[in-house]
C-alpha cells in the first residue's frame, strides 16, 4: 500500500545511510586543518566535484518536485528544469574561475579580496545564513514529507533523521565527507534515473496500464451517490456560486446537515467522470481509509492515457523522439481540485479528471503556476518572467554552492568540475521529462500528493526499484542539506568569529568552532522543519533563489567586471538586495494567502517575484554607491 511502512526501503536507506556515515568517519583525519575542514584542503579532483555539484544542487525539489509537476500539469514542469539549468551558464562563464581565484574558504573571501572590510565579510555572512537557512527549511520539511508515505514514519522522524545524519558528516570531516556524499548521491541518483526512463521507454504507453506484476489496473469505482440529485429525498443541493459553476459535481447536505459531494448526472459513473473526495484534516479518500493494513482500502491509482493516435491501445516499445511525439497526440486523463468550506465549518476537497490532449499539456501554461505565461494581463507575464529571472541567477549566487569551487587545486580545474556538472545536471533534467510523462500514463499517481509521482512510478515498475528510489529520494536530502550546514559553519566560524569579531584562533580552534556552529545550524534546521511543517515547500526554495540572486549576484558580478567598485558599494548592494526581496516576497499576494490566510486582492505589491525589481535595484545601489565614495586601493589578489 502507499502509505505502508516498506522495509526495504526502510534497509535500503540505512545502507546508504550507514555508507556515508562510514565514509565520514574515514575520511575525519583529513579535516583536521580549517583549509581540510572548510575546502577539503583544494585536494578533490575535478571529475568528482563536478559530479558533486549534481549532487549538491539536484535536491528533493529538483527530484519530486519537478518530476511531480511534470505528472500533472505535463511541460511546465519542465520549465523549472530549464530554469534551473540554465543559471549553469552563468557560473560556467561568469563565476568558476574568477571565485577560485579570488577566495579561500567562504562567499565572504571572495567578496573581501581585495578591501579588507568587515562591513563586507559582515554583510556577506549574514547573506549567507539567511539564504542557507530559508533553503534548509524546504529541504527538512521535505525529508519530513517524504519519510511517511515512503518509509510509513511520521513527519518529525524524518526531520530529526535527516538533521542528525546530516549533522554527522559535517562535524566529522566537513567538506570532504560532504563532498563524497554528494558526489556518491549524484551519481546514484542520474543513474537510477537513467534506468528508470529506458523502463519507460521500453514499456511505452497504453490506455491500460497494469502493475509491476503484470496486472492490469483500473480506476475504483467510488462511493459518491449515483442517483439524480433532483429525485434524491432528504437531500439540499447547494447553491452553485462563483468558482463552483461549471463543475462535474454538485455540493449537497442530507437530511442530518452533513455535506457531501454529489455527481450532477444522475447516470452510471464512467472512468472519465470518476469523482475523489478527502474531508480536511482526516485520512479519508471517498469516505474510506487510507490503507494502514494490508487489505484496506487506498487511493485509488490514478493517471492513464485515454486515447492513443491511431486509436490503438499500446504503442510498443519507444525511442526518446517517438515517445514524445507520441504524448503530444495522445489523450490524457488529468486532475483537478477544488477546497470547499461553508459557513458552519463543513470542509472537503474534491478531485475530479479532465482529459487534456498532449497538444495542451505538453505547450506552457497549463498548470496554476504558469498560466501567467498566456494570460493577458501585464503583471501575469511579469511575474512568470520574475520567476524565470530568479532561477537563472540564483544558482550562480547560491553560497552552498559557491564554496564547492574551493575544493579543487586551480582554476582550471573549476572550470572542469563546472562543465562536468552542467553535463551530469543537464542530463538529469532531461530525464525528468520522461519520468514525469511516465508517471502520468502509469495509473500510479496519488492525486493528493504530487511529490509522490516518481515514487510510485518506480513501485509500478519493480518493487526493489520502489526502495532504492525512495532511498536515493532521502539520500537527495543529505547531499542538499549538508553542503547548506556546511556554508552556514562557514560563515559563522570563518567569516564572523574569526574575521569580523576578529577573534584569534588556531587552526583547531576554527575547526571546533565551525563544528560547533554545524551541530547548532543542524539543530536549528530540525527544529525549523518541525514548526514550518505546513509550509508550501516550492515557496519556500523560491525565496531562497529571489534573496540568493538580488544580495549576491550584483556584488559578485561588478567586483569581478568593474574596477570601480567600492567596498562600501558591495555592502549597500547585499543589505539592499537581501531586504528589499524579502520584504517584497512578505508583502506578495502569495505571501498573503499561503503565509498569512488573507485575501491574495490585499497584497501590497502587483506581483509575488521580486526579481525582476531587485536584481537591477542591487546593481543599481552598488554603482551610485561606488560613484560616491572613494576609489578602492590597489592591492594585489590573495
Amino acid at each position: 500500500m502507499i502509505h505502508e511502512t516498506s522495509w526495504m526501503a526502510v534497509l535500503v536507506f540505512l545502507f546508504f545511510a550507514g555508507t556515508v556515515i562510514g565514509i565520514s568517519f574515514y575520511l575525519g583525519a583529513r579535516a583536521k586543518s580549517a583549509s581540510g575542514y572548510f575546502a577539503a584542503g583544494g585536494g578533490i579532483h575535478w571529475f568528482v566535484n563536478g559530479i558533486a555539484f549534481a549532487g549538491d544542487y539536484l535536491s528533493a525539489a529538483s527530484f519530486l518536485g519537478i518530476c511531480g509537476m511534470i505528472a500533472f500539469f505535463g511541460y511546465d514542469g519542465f520549465l523549472y528544469s530549464i530554469g534551473y539549468l540554465a543559471g549553469w551558464i552563468v557560473a560556467l562563464f561568469i563565476i568558476a574561475e574568477p571565485l577560485k581565484r579570488l577566495g579561500r574558504f567562504t562567499f565572504a573571501d571572495a567578496l573581501d579580496n581585495k578591501f579588507n572590510s568587515r562591513g563586507i565579510k559582515l554583510a556577506a555572512a549574514i547573506s549567507t545564513l539567511v539564504v542557507s537557512c530559508f533553503y534548509l527549511i524546504p529541504q527538512m520539511v521535505g525529508a519530513g514529507a517524504l519519510v511517511q508515505p515512503l518509509l510509513g514514519f511520521p513527519h518529525y522522524v524524518g526531520v530529526i533523521v535527516v538533521g542528525l545524519i546530516v549533522t554527522m558528516i559535517v562535524t566529522t570531516a566537513g567538506m570532504v565527507s560532504t563532498t563524497w556524499v554528494q558526489f556518491i548521491k549524484g551519481s546514484v541518483l542520474v543513474i537510477l534515473c537513467a534506468v528508470i526512463t529506458v523502463m519507460i521507454l521500453a514499456r511505452g504507453v497504453t490506455t491500460k496500464p497494469v502493475d509491476a506484476n503484470g496486472k492490469e489496473v483500473r480506476l475504483l469505482r467510488n462511493n459518491v451517490p449515483v442517483a439524480t440529485v433532483t429525485g434524491a429525498p432528504g437531500v439540499t443541493v447547494l447553491p452553485e456560486e462563483g468558482a463552483w459553476k461549471g463543475k462535474p459535481y454538485v455540493r449537497v447536505k442530507d437530511a442530518a446537515g452533513v455535506l457531501s459531494v454529489w455527481r450532477k448526472d444522475g447516470a452510471v459513473l464512467s472512468e472519465t467522470q470518476t469523482i475523489l473526495v478527502q474531508p480536511d484534516g482526516r485520512k479519508f479518500v471517498n469516505g474510506l481509509p487510507r490503507g494502514k493494513k494490508a487489505g484496506e482500502a487506498d487511493l485509488h491509482p490514478v493517471g492513464y492515457a485515454s486515447k492513443l493516435p491511431g486509436g490503438v491501445e499500446k504503442t510498443g516499445s519507444l525511442n526518446p523522439v517517438s515517445f514524445l511525439t507520441t504524448m503530444q497526440d495522445t489523450e490524457v486523463i488529468l486532475w483537478n481540485s477544488d477546497k470547499i468550506a461553508d459557513a458552519d465549518g463543513s470542509a472537503m476537497t474534491v478531485y475530479y479528471q479532465r482529459p487534456a490532449h498532449g497538444k495542451d499539456f505538453m505547450a506552457p501554461g497549463s498548470s496554476p503556476t504558469f498560466k501567467k505565461v498566456r494570460s493577458e494581463k501585464f503583471f501575469d507575464k511579469l511575474d512568470f518572467l520574475s520567476l524565470m529571472l530568479a532561477l537563472f541567477c540564483g544558482t550562480a549566487s547560491l553560497p552552498h554552492i559557491l564554496i564547492r569551487y574551493y575544493t579543487v587545486k586551480d582554476q582550471v580545474s573549476a572550470r572542469k568540475s563546472t562543465v562536468v556538472g552542467i553535463a551530469a545536471i543537464g542530463f538529469f533534467y532531461v530525464l525528468t521529462l520522461f519520468l514525469g510523462l511516465g508517471a502520468m500514463t502509469s495509473g500510479a499517481l496519488d492525486v493528493t500528493d504530487s511529490n509522490m509521482s516518481a515514487p510510485l512510478l518506480a513501485r509500478s515498475l519493480n518493487e526493489l526499484l520502489f526502495a532504492v528510489l525512495s532511498a536515493v529520494a532521502f539520500t537527495t536530502v543529505l547531499g542538499t542539506v549538508s553542503g547548506l550546514i556546511m556554508a552556514a559553519s562557514g560563515a559563522v566560524a570563518h567569516d564572523l568569529m574569526t574575521n569580523f569579531l576578529k577573534i584569534k584562533m588556531d587552526e583547531f580552534q576554527k575547526v571546533r568552532s565551525a563544528k560547533i556552529a554545524a551541530v547548532c545550524v543542524g539543530v536549528l534546521a530540525i527544529c525549523l522543519g518541525i514548526m514550518f511543517s505546513k509550509m508550501n515547500v516550492n515557496f519556500l526554495v523560491g525565496w531562497a533563489f529571489n534573496i540568493a540572486a538580488s544580495a549576491n549576484l550584483p556584488a559578485l558580478v561588478m567586483l569581478l567586471f568593474w574596477k570601480r567598485t567600492t567596498k562600501q558599494g558591495i555592502t549597500a548592494a547585499i543589505i539592499v538586495g537581501m531586504v528589499s526581496s524579502l520584504a517584497w516576497i512578505l508583502l506578495s499576494a502569495q505571501a498573503f494567502k499561503d503565509v498569512y490566510g488573507l485575501d491574495p486582492a490585499r497584497a501590497l505589491v502587483p506581483f509575488s517575484q521580486p526579481a525582476i525589481i531587485t536584481i537591477p535595484l542591487g546593481f543599481l545601489v552598488l554603482i551610485v554607491v561606488s560613484l560616491l565614495t572613494p576609489r578602492p586601493e590597489a592591492k594585489p589578489a590573495a
